[in-house]
């Protein structure tokens, strides 16, 4: 099993159109002229909308930073360092309001002709039997996380992700004091 490992301060920062803070892209599935999915850490340093995609389904994590307010299509939420994290249509309007300064946030971007991919916070220890062929990830935030696959195990340096791709039946442990897991259908 190959395993794939970035470091946050090894990617450098793209900075927005709008001003309104950069992007670091940390893992993407090509496909025929455009991804199928994606993972980011974005610095928002001002408030302003989000970027419209069309077919895309989102998920959004505060990292760090107070938090923010999220109008979606007329929802109002807040959403904090230890909120769960939020799933929405990336092409709804959606309006970003800084609660009291500056965030850095995860973005996982999904196309929607893939089967529903999924995202959750793990503060201790999970264990998952994959369903289906899939790509997992673990994002370490500030402490280091532990991913183990029978035999083997990869260690994740914190502000790191980690990625590989599965069979159906595997079993995934993890072991986290603060990280992101996700799988996305193949």
């Amino acid at each position: 099993m190959n395993w794939n490992l970035v470091r946050l301060c090894d990617v450098a920062p793209a900075p927005w159109r709008n001003g309104g803070g950069v992007t670091r892209e940390l893992a993407v599935s090509a496909g025929k002229g455009e991804w199928h999915w994606r993972m980011s850490v974005a610095e928002v340093d001002a408030s302003g909308p989000f970027s419209c995609f069309e077919g895309v389904d989102r998920w959004f994590v505060v990292l760090e930073g107070t938090g923010v307010q999220l109008d979606v299509q007329g929802q109002t939420l807040r959403l904090k360092h230890n909120s769960a994290p939020f799933y929405f249509d990336g092409g709804a309007t959606t309006y970003c309001t800084l609660l009291e300064g500056r965030t850095q946030d995860f973005n996982l971007m999904v196309r929607r002709s893939l089967a529903p991919a999924r995202m959750l916070r793990i503060n201790s220890s999970a264990s998952f039997t994959l369903d289906a062929p899939k790509t997992i990830a673990a994002y370490a935030m500030n402490f280091g996380a532990t991913v183990q696959i029978g035999s083997q195990a990869v260690r994740i340096p914190p502000q790191s992700l980690a990625w590989t791709t599965l069979r159906a039946g595997d079993r995934v442990d993890v072991v986290a004091e603060q990280a992101l897991w996700m799988e996305i259908p193949e």
